[in-house]
């Protein structure tokens, strides 16, 4: 693809998105994959844990742009609510160095979404406790809300860190 200087809301939304990731990564610097695997809190979160969690969902919501509802539809099977419990783990044998890649990977996947499809295109949310019935949500709005769920696990995993060796990522 040919370089493209983007501006207005499509350069914003990729300003945020970048920000918000740089903030979430940055509560991992200098970290070995068994820190990364710690629950210092009562959360049963783990710094690796929760960007590979952040990957997943950035990715079914990337795919809901593309593909619609059934890519961020509940599982209705137990194998599927197990992976997704799974999502939020750093299981054994998966490296932090490993998660950080494919979330660049994830990343890059959605920022070229960002550039290239149509802002106001959108599809009806699944039915799911969690949306309201006959939703629809615009590619702007999953954008955004990309942005806000990165941000958020950004303050949960700046507080983890700082639970395991003191050290404040965010400030």
């Amino acid at each position: 693809m040919t370089a493209q200087t983007l501006t207005g809301e499509r350069a914003d939304l990729l300003e945020s998105l970048g920000t918000a990731r740089y903030f979430l990564r940055n509560t991992v610097q200098g970290l070995t994959d068994e820190q990364a695997q710690l629950r210092p809190t009562v959360s049963e979160l783990t710094l690796g844990g929760l960007i590979k969690h952040v990957g997943e969902i950035e990715l079914g919501w990337a795919r809901f742009v593309v593909d619609g509802p059934a890519a961020v539809a509940p599982p209705t099977e137990q194998a599927g609510w197990e992976k997704w419990a799974n999502d939020f783990k750093m299981l054994p044998g998966e490296s932090l160095e490993r998660i950080l890649q494919r979330y660049s990977e994830i990343a890059a996947e959605t920022d070229e979404l960002v550039r290239t499809v149509d802002l106001d295109s959108s599809h009806e949310l699944p039915p799911a406790p969690w949306f309201q019935p006959g939703a629809r949500r615009s590619a702007r709005r999953v954008f955004t809300h990309i942005v806000a769920e990165t941000a958020q696990h950004a303050g949960h995993a700046d507080i983890i860190r700082e639970s395991i060796d003191g050290k404040k990522s965010m400030g």
